[in-house]
């Protein structure tokens, strides 16, 4: 866990550079593809820093991330299961490939809300090559939601919850991870309901 609290202060002081908003296009670009760490740590300390440009960051935030997501989806297009072998683990594959099979878009939406790897759905989006349009809609929808939604939380809150956030990071996202799990069970036992209905 601390390597992912150092990634998440290393990512968080590129808000004092001259080119932060850039880093924060770079970053979630990247975190849609490969990059570990998500955008939100950047995007918490500009919008702390600059509140009135808050919603401004969300979206360039949005914007990069889809794209990076839409660059993911390619990877995954292009090198298929080989690549996603590489990066993830088989079961972790599997249960991706079984989330498609089962929600299609809906898993795309689900991971670009939560903590799930999002890069994990992109690039297996395409290696599973689920419908493209379909695909970006669910990024734009998903991302564009949780950006400008850490952004709405930080102009109301401030300083005190990058605070927050900061000493709580491990418990955070814990309870993200039992949120998540809870997510996916009442949403699987919908479907099923839905499906013997």
């Amino acid at each position: 866990m601390e390597w992912i609290r150092e990634l998440f202060h290393w990512v968080e002081a590129l808000a004092e550079t001259p080119y932060a908003t850039w880093s924060l296009a770079a970053v979630s670009f990247a975190e849609s593809s490969f990059f570990p760490v998500p955008p939100d740590a950047l995007l918490i300390a500009l919008c702390v820093g600059e509140p009135d440009r808050a919603y401004w960051f969300a979206f360039v935030c949005s914007v990069a991330s889809v794209l990076g997501g839409m660059a993911g989806y390619g990877i995954g297009l292009v090198g298929g299961r080989p690549i996603l072998q590489r990066l993830f683990n088989a079961e972790r594959v599997e249960k991706v490939r079984s989330y498609y099979d089962r929600y299609n878009a809906w898993a795309v939406g689900i991971a670009g809300l939560t903590p799930l790897p999002y890069k994990l759905f992109t690039v297996s989006g395409g290696a599973f090559q689920i419908n493209f349009k379909v695909f970006v809609i669910a990024s734009i929808v998903s991302r564009t939601l949780r950006f400008f939604l850490v952004a709405a939380l930080m102009r109301w809150l401030g300083e005190s919850a990058k605070i927050f956030i900061e000493e709580h990071l491990g418990w955070l996202t814990m309870a993200f991870v039992i949120l998540l799990v809870i997510g996916f069970w009442s949403v699987g036992r919908k479907a099923r309901t839905a499906a013997e209905g």
